[in-house]
């Protein structure tokens, strides 16, 4: 297979996988959705060899598509965040939005 080739394929898996992931999101499938995060883990870090001025035309638009669609599920992902932190909120009595814990100053005695 020619590195154009090998390119082309991965982008077309990671395109399936992001709708993949799109699915999973919309069912609350959590399951699945860590293996799609696993899967994107793995094609980015083979994407990331590819010198991106040798893409044609049909890798880049694959290339686009992948933006997108990572754009959308990324989005997805904050809505139900939003969802659950507000559902969580209302059950607790807690409106505020979550904030981490206040930090302890600590201090470091030099011997």
């Amino acid at each position: 297979m020619t590195r154009k080739q090998d390119t082309l394929s991965t982008l077309q898996q990671l395109l399936a996988l992001l709708q993949g992931e799109r699915q999973a999101l919309a069912a609350l499938d959590l399951d699945r959705i860590v293996t799609c995060t696993t899967g994107k883990i793995d094609l980015c870090s083979k994407l990331e060899a590819v010198d991106q001025a040798s893409l044609d035309e049909e890798c880049l638009g694959i290339l686009d598509a992948v933006r997108r669609l990572n754009e959308i599920n990324r989005r997805l992902r904050n809505l139900i965040a939003s969802n659950v932190q507000n559902r969580l909120g209302t059950l607790s009595g807690n409106t505020s939005p979550y904030s981490a814990l206040p930090r302890h100053k600590m201090s470091l005695a030099l011997a």
